[in-house]
């Protein structure tokens, strides 16, 4: 296979060689404050314009929607279809059915054939065809070879809209569930993520819950088979196609496919409201580690805000990677930290979590608190720089070229920006928004969104062993994360656990 190098990666190439090139030069040539060091003479071109290969899009009578996306440099065929519906329109007591409907779909098989048929089926033509579930949505997908593609896409089809979720594959993604309820606890990072997104959305609300032993069991195949004939319909889903394939005679077949599937009821996004606690310390005595995962939270923003673009250079230069402000004051200077960073966080079509994190060691976890509150403050009276907002820049931009690599990555990106209702124009644009952002810009976000008083503050870690009680910063909330018990006869070995 032809490979072609970047430019950018033939710049690093050659930033690097004129380097070592340098580091032979006599010390006290290099220091001559009259002779630029040689890479500070390289001249750095402007990015060019971001124009990446279109997909084509139609839409069937029907109102599926459909994009082509062809990349003809192997000889493969891979398609997505995603079905408006996901786990936040799932009701309380049934938490984690998507999870189960979107492994069953696969394993459970069709009318015809069983899951593991399927297996052999497609084993047999090194393709695959795989379904998940999500918060917002479902999806099924296929990747083959091309001249495999008329047998896989029948077994595709055939999944999509004739599943048979078959009695003893929901057992087993069942039991795949209690096994991760009852290791949910094992990791302090994933606590610390878990319990953060319940101080900002609400502990009850869909984008903060997670499955429970009861809530689990309770899912039946009936409540599959419902599931299945409320959303899966025509007019929910967006096909992307993506592969070796001419865009005419794959738009035939589709339309020949699809054309004649009747529309359904259509999905409705449930209106969800955030219920977030009170500002405040909140605390989860784990006291089987010796660091602590520090995380101050508060609601973000959603990537249709007026202030994406500036949030988005902020969140770079304050807290995005090695050379952020708080990795160098926080972590560098200070060495309070193992990791440092985060920033105002940009939903799809709901408001993200504001989130800065800090892990360290139990004996410097007050300190690294008050190391981000200071953070915090400084920017009033040091905002972000000229300098900070090129560094963010040029990591945003240049980096962003490789996101979107492949016409499969800038397909499912079209696909996103179909499902959320964002202009289809979006991707091309982002350039031109990053670019377009002042300093003014950054210091005006950064105060219209970071309010120290407004934000939770969540520690998971060892409490006998901080620098000083968490109390001493102000009231603390102590919160329970034991795992409520499995069901009588469920899981008698499981019990109550933390």
């Amino acid at each position: 296979m032809k490979r072609v190098i970047s430019p950018c990666f033939a710049l690093a190439v050659s930033v690097v060689f004129i380097s070592l090139l340098a580091s032979r030069v006599p010390l006290s040539a290099q220091t001559q404050a009259s002779s630029p060091q040689p890479w500070q003479q390289i001249a750095i071109p402007k990015l060019p314009a971001f124009h990446p290969a279109q997909p084509k899009r139609f839409v069937l009578p029907n109102g599926m929607v459909i994009f082509l996306q062809e990349d003809h440099e192997l000889p493969t065929i891979d398609g997505t279809a995603r079905i408006r519906g996901g786990e936040r329109s799932i009701p309380a007591d049934k938490t984690g059915l998507t999870d189960i409907y979107g492994e069953v779909w696969r394993t459970g098989g069709t009318k015809t054939q069983t899951g593991d048929q399927l297996d052999d089926f497609l084993e047999q033509r090194a393709a695959k065809v795989e379904t998940g579930g999500g918060g917002d949505s479902t999806t099924v997908s296929w990747s083959c070879l091309r001249e495999d593609f008329d047998d896989v896409f029948r077994v595709f089809d055939d999944l999509l809209r004739n599943p048979e979720f078959r009695a003893e594959k929901i057992e087993i993604a069942q039991k795949g569930l209690y096994d991760g309820i009852s290791r949910r606890n094992d990791d302090p990072g994933q606590i610390a993520g878990r319990e953060a997104a319940k101080l900002v959305y609400g502990a009850n609300n869909p984008y903060a819950r997670v499955p429970e032993y009861k809530t689990v069991a309770a899912v039946t195949r009936q409540d599959l088979v419902a599931w299945h004939g409320k959303y899966v319909h025509p007019n929910n889903i967006i096909l992307g196609v993506v592969g070796d394939f001419d865009s005419a005679k794959m738009e035939a077949k589709l339309r020949e496919a699809f054309a004649s599937w009747p529309k359904g009821p259509t999905a409705n996004n449930p209106e969800i409201k955030p219920d977030p606690a009170k500002p405040g310390y909140y605390e989860v005595d784990k006291t089987d580690v010796n660091q602590s995962h520090i995380q101050m939270v508060a609601l973000g923003i959603t990537r249709k805000s007026p202030d994406y673009f500036a949030t988005s250079v902020f969140n770079e230069a304050f807290g995005g990677g090695f050379s952020s402000r708080m990795f160098g004051d926080i972590r560098t200077t200070k060495g309070l930290a193992y990791a440092v960073g985060g920033g105002i966080g940009a939903g799809w079509d709901h408001q993200g979590m504001l989130r800065l994190m800090v892990s360290t060691k139990s004996a410097t976890t007050i300190e690294s608190i008050q190391a981000l509150d200071d953070e915090i403050a400084d920017l009033a009276k040091r905002p972000i720089d000229d300098e900070e907002i090129k560094r963010a820049k040029d990591s945003i931009l240049n980096s962003f070229v490789f996101r979107f690599d492949s016409p499969d990555k800038v397909l499912q990106e079209k696909m996103a920006y179909e499902f959320y209702g964002y202009p289809l124009d979006f991707l091309e644009n982002f350039q031109k928004g990053i670019e377009g952002v002042t300093k003014e810009d950054v210091a005006r976000v950064a105060a219209k969104y970071l309010h120290r008083d407004q934000m939770a503050v969540l520690v998971v870690g060892n409490t006998k062993e901080f620098d000083k009680p968490l109390s001493s910063l102000g009231t603390v909330t102590k919160l329970d994360i034991t795992i409520p018990a499995a069901p009588a006869g469920l899981m008698p070995e499981q019990g109550e656990q933390r």
